[in-house]
């Protein structure tokens, strides 16, 4: 019994030490990883690598996997910590810890949300984990419209959006009227949407005070989504 447990305990051990030298390649290189680099700056032979890793992809899927579930318990420890029934500073606190995670891992981010990898498709084993960020977010208009206190807003979904939002609705195992969850999927995007123009610096030089300003817009979306202002 002790001698495969040990061999487990070295293959995993190995396996780490090669994601890690990996998540160093997308820091300088991007996503464009090379198993034969990867290979060589841990003193391996080539043919090694590939005992652990059949392939580029399946390397690059293992990264893409722990960087959402990273990112989803981010998100979702924020959410929780603060007082459920405040559906206002649960946005907050879910879209800052969203950006905070996003800023202290940049290639990770741009691995998950940045230019697709050319000749890379996800499998379907990454649909659940990046889920758990927009699921915390939509867990928030939900828990809301169950409470009578979030209310759809008045304007018709036009077709076919109508038509795809509730699609989009029955994947996330959610049932709210079409125009709020659009409204959510706007404030979802432009969540990620402005933690993108930071990180690829585009608004850096234009707007030096980067924490108030994201502030500012999470605030917009939460009025546009209709979040209930509390009453301090």
């Amino acid at each position: 019994m002790v001698a495969p447990s040990l061999r487990a305990r070295v293959r995993a051990g190995m396996i780490d030490e090669i994601k890690a030298v990996a998540r160093r390649h997308l820091a300088t290189d991007g996503a464009n990883l090379s198993l034969r680099a990867v290979a060589r700056d841990m003193g391996m032979v080539s043919s090694a690598i590939y005992r652990y890793f059949p392939s580029r992809d399946d390397l690059l899927t293992a990264l893409i996997l722990e960087a959402y579930d990273a990112l989803g318990d981010a998100v979702e420890t924020a959410d929780a910590a603060v007082d459920q029934a405040d559906l206002r500073e649960r946005w907050h606190a879910a879209c800052r810890a969203a950006r905070a995670w996003s800023l202290a891992h940049p290639a990770e981010y741009a691995l998950l949300y940045g230019s697709p990898v050319p000749g890379y498709a996800a499998p379907d084993d990454t649909v659940a984990p990046a889920q758990r960020p927009p699921l915390t977010l939509v867990g928030i208009l939900r828990d809301g419209f169950a409470a009578g206190r979030l209310q759809p807003p008045a304007e018709e979904v036009p077709e076919p959006l109508r038509a795809e939002v509730a699609e989009l609705g029955a994947l996330l195992s959610v049932d709210l009227p079409p125009a709020l969850l659009a409204r959510g999927m706007a404030g979802w995007t432009q969540l990620f949407g402005l933690i993108s123009f930071e990180l690829f610096g585009r608004i850096n030089r234009t707007l030096p005070h980067r924490d108030e300003y994201f502030d500012h817009q999470i605030n917009l979306m939460a009025d546009l989504i209709g979040l209930p202002r509390s009453a301090g």
